[in-house]
């Protein structure tokens, strides 16, 4: 009898803790699971010189070693179904004057299976003094998961080898191996103003892959862009990109959680910068509308922008176009203006209303609420998404009130200053 209680009161406790943790809004842990593997001041730090060189194709089975440090130059291709497999902290160094850029052809797989204590690195080939963003190009994935271009294949826009630029398929289950406790630094070229490579593009990419504690900074576009797909990813942090922190187009199936982005106005470009912009196509001709339009679920997301009074070239935290599936549910949402913007094709209708969802969310000193393009202050649009019930917050305090500690020169924690955080919910 004392066992069964015992099994009861645990099962009670879990059922409790598992309760707490969804109702906390924001990234969440019982530790602060961005210490030990991230860096935020990449500029700071040496890496050795690199040793060995990659480049051109790899067709066959191959191995990073942590006790070499290499140099990325040109495109390097992964195919013929090889695998890339790296070392718990390898540090691989994109080369500037050639792009360097590696890609995973539809079928190849690369396994950069890190440790908390030892993460392997891509990162600029430059000094120290001389890095920023876009110095080399970044790492592209091309999968065999379903996306809802015509005829259900696509390449990607970015000057790529025509006979290996190819994604998507009919397998949602595809497996394009592991990114986990890696960082990317410095990425993201721009090749033109309409040819902008990203930190990480996972093009058509499937639910076996996997995709956790990773690290973007300082890319010189998006940090992540999912084109079509069908993923489940957590433990993203993007910081000072360019551009978009997460981007999802051509039919994404996303669930993302437990991820961060963290926005400076001097990191953001003209374009308008985004922590995320979600859209089913970018063009509606190009598009099999009988095929599944972009659907994306966030939760415990935190979206900060770090100069709490600059709003700089930093705008909406939440960008939807029409015809698109976005929640966001559990999250703290802090420094942007406005808070949400919706396509003005979206309308103020409750059929396409009802697609977006925002649910438990702490929208702090945001400039505007929930708005549309056509017109940023409709009522209808305004009543839709504040009913009681829907756990929506508009606050006005300092981050330091906000977050644990949210101090990027030191050990940030971003998890929700609970005390604060449970005081603003009632």
């Amino acid at each position: 009898m004392k066992t069964k209680l015992q099994i009861a009161a645990l099962a009670l406790l879990s059922t409790f803790f598992l309760q707490a943790q969804q109702q906390t809004k924001g990234i969440i842990g019982t530790t602060n699971w961005m210490n030990n593997w991230t860096n935020f001041k990449p500029a700071a730090n040496e890496y050795n010189e690199a040793t060995n060189i990659i480049a051109g194709t790899i067709e066959k089975d191959l191995k990073l070693l942590k006790r070499n440090t290499y140099q990325l130059v040109g495109v390097v291709y992964v195919t013929n179904n090889a695998t890339l497999s790296i070392e718990p902290g390898t540090v691989i160094r994109g080369d500037d004057k050639t792009c360097g850029t590696l890609v995973i052809t539809n079928g190849a797989k690369i396994i950069a299976d890190g440790l908390e204590t030892d993460p392997i690195v891509f990162t600029s080939n430059k000094e120290k003094t001389e890095r920023k963003p876009g110095d080399w190009g970044g790492i592209i994935i091309l999968g065999k998961a379903p996306i809802n271009t015509l005829g259900g294949l696509h390449t990607l826009p970015f000057d790529l080898e025509p006979l290996l630029n190819h994604y998507g398929g009919q397998d949602a289950e595809d497996n394009s191996g592991i990114l986990k406790y890696v960082r990317i630094e410095y990425a993201g070229r721009k090749l033109s103003s309409l040819k902008e490579l990203n930190g990480l593009s996972l093009a058509g990419v499937g639910r076996k892959t996997v995709l956790n504690n990773i690290q973007i900074s300082f890319s010189n576009d998006d940090s992540f862009e999912c084109y079509g797909g069908d993923l489940n990813m957590n433990n993203l942090i993007s910081y000072r990109t360019t551009d978009d922190d997460f981007d999802f187009t051509q039919g994404a199936q996303i669930n993302i959680s437990n991820s961060i982005a963290i926005r400076h106005p001097f990191s953001s470009d003209i374009s308008g910068s985004r922590c995320f912009e979600v859209d089913s196509y970018d063009k509606i001709g190009n598009t099999d509308m009988s095929k599944k339009m972009t659907k994306i679920n966030a939760s415990n997301i935190t979206l900060v922008n770090l100069e709490e009074n600059n709003q700089g070239l930093v705008r909406e935290s939440v960008y939807v176009r029409e015809n698109t599936f976005f929640n966001l549910s559990n999250s703290i949402v802090s420094g942007f203006s406005p808070f949400v913007l919706l396509e003005g094709n979206i309308g103020n209708g409750d059929e396409n209303l009802s697609k977006i969802t925002f649910k438990n969310i702490i929208a702090n000193n945001c400039n505007g609420g929930i708005t549309s393009e056509s017109s940023a202050s409709d009522p209808v649009i305004q009543n839709f998404y504040n009913k009681p019930g829907s756990g929506l917050e508009y606050t006005n305090v300092k981050n330091t009130e906000l977050f644990t500690m949210p101090n990027i020169k030191g050990s940030p924690d971003f998890r929700a200053n609970v005390n604060n955080t449970l005081a603003i919910g009632n």
